[in-house]
């Protein structure tokens, strides 16, 4: 079983690198610049944490965080930025519509696709290794030739679908189980939609286009929205001691519903809550408006008025199981009540009767010839 594990770990690992690599190679062609090689570099970090948690670990994750998805973002998200950069300036540069790029390249793969197949077609028919060799090398020279707006967006959505399957095949730690891996990689599908369809929707606007601050803007929310996926908290249910109970609401609060808040917390300040800002901001003072747009933007508003209604639900929740505790029942802890013989007597005759009860029989003379 060990084996499997330390496999499956340097397997995703390598495949995170080699995807990263493949973005750093497309820097370099489309810049015709050697030096942006160097984004390689960006690799280290991965290796050295591959290299420690196969020593240490034995392959196994960590857990609450996960470093081989925070390093593999560290080495791919750069290129991803350069290549969006490049494209807006090659369209300002050309003086090309958008519109007019947009059907460029989809002419243009639509020519290239039938090429790249029938070329593997034939050339894979012998099987010596130099013309195996000669295949790679022209498939090579056909994907160079794809149109750019093509690869980078054709990386976006490899990225994020590396980021499912590379959560999926690295090995857990002891911090998450198995159905809690099930409901994290449920919630990246729907988490990877929505960043997909929010780069892809804001960018291609020709408007967005022709201001280079805006597409700074969205590339950091972009950016900054794939932080939620090295986090496993949001599925992490913790079971709370006794003792919080004693300490008051907001530490039972933050225990019982650690998971609930962390999942509240990425679509407020981390997914949604910026998305509906960035679309509200492009509807309002920029004047983008299209179906698409209006309708994402409809959808994360609706989600941030759910999550805060899931907030104050579990807030009211807390409280009423505060008041349910027996400890905390009002004016029990701090105003102790009165002795027990006291509540038993209530009236003054009572109470006398009490007090002669509790005197020695010494004090009355014929009681022991009585008895």
């Amino acid at each position: 079983m060990e084996p499997l594990v330390l496999l499956s770990a340097l397997a995703t690992r390598l495949l995170f690198a080699f995807h990263s690599l493949v973005g750093v190679w497309r820097v370099t062609e489309v810049k015709k610049e050697p030096r942006f090689w160097l984004l390689a570099l960006l690799h280290l970090p991965l290796v050295l944490e591959t290299a420690l948690t196969l020593k240490r670990r034995r392959g196994r994750g960590y857990p609450g965080f996960s470093p081989a998805i925070f390093f593999y973002l560290i080495s791919i998200v750069p290129s991803l930025w350069l290549l969006e950069m490049h494209h807006e300036t090659q369209m300002i540069s050309a003086g090309l519509s958008f519109f007019i790029l947009q059907n460029y390249c989809s002419n243009q793969a639509e020519g290239v696709s039938p090429n790249i197949s029938s070329t593997l077609l034939r050339k894979l028919q012998n099987t010596s290794t130099e013309d195996l060799l000669k295949t790679a090398k022209d498939f090579v020279n056909h994907l160079s030739t794809v149109c750019e707006k093509v690869w980078t967006l054709g990386l976006h959505q490899t990225f994020l679908l590396m980021l499912i399957i590379g959560r999926w095949l690295l090995p857990i730690g002891g911090g998450i189980t198995r159905d809690q891996l099930s409901q994290l990689l449920l919630m990246f599908v729907g988490t990877a939609a929505d960043i997909l369809e929010f780069t892809s929707e804001t960018l291609e606007e020709h408007n967005v286009r022709n201001n280079p601050a805006l597409v700074y803007a969205i590339l950091a929310i972009w950016t900054w929205s794939m932080l939620q996926f090295p986090l496993d908290l949001a599925v992490q249910h913790f079971v709370c001691p006794s003792s919080v109970t004693s300490k008051g609401f907001t530490s039972l609060f933050l225990c019982q519903y650690s998971a609930d808040l962390w999942n509240i917390g990425i679509s407020l300040f981390i997914q949604d809550g910026p998305f509906l800002v960035v679309r509200l901001i492009l509807m309002t003072y920029f004047g983008v408006i299209n179906q698409m747009l209006v309708f994402f933007a409809t959808k994360n508003f609706l989600v941030v008025m759910l999550q805060l209604y899931r907030l104050i639900v579990l807030v009211l929740d807390v409280k009423a199981s505060l008041r349910k505790q027996p400890g905390n029942l009002e004016g029990k802890e701090s105003f102790p009540r009165q002795p027990r013989e006291s509540r038993l007597s209530p009236r003054a005759g009572d109470s006398a009767i009490t007090e002669e009860a509790t005197l020695p029989l010494e004090d009355f003379p014929g009681t022991a010839e009585n008895c």
